[in-house]
């Protein structure tokens, strides 16, 4: 009697590693949004900076800040790709001023600040639909999410 050797995986061997393979992916793929999730908050923050510098630079020089971002020349979306919000303060009404808890404005100079995620916002930072914004606050000595300030 020969014996034949046949070289090769069994089915269980073979749903043993796919099994594996999928326990792995689970772990894997919630970590990994968060890291993206985290790397365009990070992203905002950079941008608000070089906006918020931008504007200061141009307040320095004509006396007063621009009406929008394109003066500017800023035109780029937020990581989410909505539009960053921007308002100066001077002349602009009570009611469109960003708050804080204490319903003070935020900046005395400008707002400046994204949608973040779900890409809605309201002035108050109270305000549910404001907690995942990334804002620029007293007069950007803070530039983070809403929710931390």
């Amino acid at each position: 009697m020969r014996r034949r050797r046949l070289f090769g995986f069994t089915i269980v061997e073979l749903m043993l590693v796919i099994g594996l393979v999928g326990v792995l992916v689970t772990i894997a793929l919630p970590r990994y949004a968060d890291y993206r999730e985290k790397m365009k908050v990070a992203d905002a923050i950079r941008d608000i900076g070089i906006i918020a510098a931008k504007l200061s630079v141009y307040g320095m020089d004509k006396q007063h800040y621009p009406e929008t971002l394109t003066e500017i020349g800023w035109t780029t979306p937020d990581p989410w790709g909505n539009p960053y919000q921007y308002l100066a303060m001077e002349g602009a009404s009570v009611g469109k001023k960003r708050k804080d808890r204490s319903l003070h404005p935020l900046n005395s100079d400008f707002d400046l600040y994204s949608m973040g995620p779900d890409g809605r916002s309201v002035p108050p930072l109270t305000a549910k639909a404001s907690e995942d914004d990334i804002i620029r606050a007293n007069d950007g000595r803070f530039i983070g999410k809403a929710s931390e300030y």
